[in-house]
């Protein structure tokens, strides 16, 4: 965690490079696409030995039992929702133990109103650039958007937080932020993280959320 937010990183798919982003103190969370058309498709997740950080599976409109199957096989520990997802669907997994996160895609204000179909049903939103894919687009949306989101569920911030965002992402600010999610702006290739990259941006970002007055 990086100054009360947590961290996830997405799109990984070497073992090597996993144990090197999850080495990382400041890491939360991490995440793997398990959607076969994305650059960034895990085919075989490593499994987890210590349950830190936690596994996260991401998915475009999967079967509950493909998820679940998932989550067993590959020791993950919840699962991200990046399609038509309905809440009933959220709503299921919670009840088997896993955490669940739905992904929204954000351009204008009026997107915010599919929040309010899944108020009660998962652990956090995450709102991602709207781009003609799931996500992944490399993009940012305008965060000022999201100072008209009201909840009640957290959400992790998303779409083409870059190296240079320490600073942006220090002075944003919003009740109900409860994380960020890092992913093709980290990367020497697709599916692949440069982690000293990422060490160096969540040491400057956990440095200004901590000293403020020094920004």
């Amino acid at each position: 965690m990086t100054g009360g937010l947590l961290i996830k990183v997405c799109g990984l798919t070497s073992e090597d490079n996993l144990r090197r982003v999850e080495a990382l103190p400041e890491v939360d969370l991490t995440g793997f696409v398990r959607y076969a058309p994305s650059p960034r498709y895990a085919a075989s997740p490593p499994p987890s030995s210590t349950g830190r950080p936690l596994r996260v599976g991401v998915y475009v409109d999967e079967r509950r039992d493909a998820i679940l199957s998932d989550a067993e096989r590959y020791g993950l520990g919840c699962a991200q929702l990046h399609g038509d997802e309905p809440p009933s669907l959220c709503q299921a997994l919670r009840l088997r133990g896993l955490k669940v996160i739905k992904a929204l895609p954000v351009a204008t204000e009026d997107d915010l109103a599919y929040t309010l179909l899944y108020r009660d049903s998962c652990d956090y939103l995450l709102f991602d650039t709207k781009c003609a894919g799931h996500g992944g687009s490399g993009r940012q949306f305008r965060w000022d958007i999201l100072r008209r989101y009201e909840g009640p569920t957290p959400f992790l911030l998303s779409g083409g937080i870059g190296p240079d965002d320490a600073e942006a992402l220090a002075a944003f600010r919003h009740p109900l932020l409860a994380g960020v999610d890092l992913n093709s702006r980290f990367e020497t290739r697709p599916g692949e993280k440069d982690a000293e990259l990422l060490r160096a941006f969540l040491r400057t970002l956990t440095h200004l959320i901590i000293n403020p007055k020094k920004r």
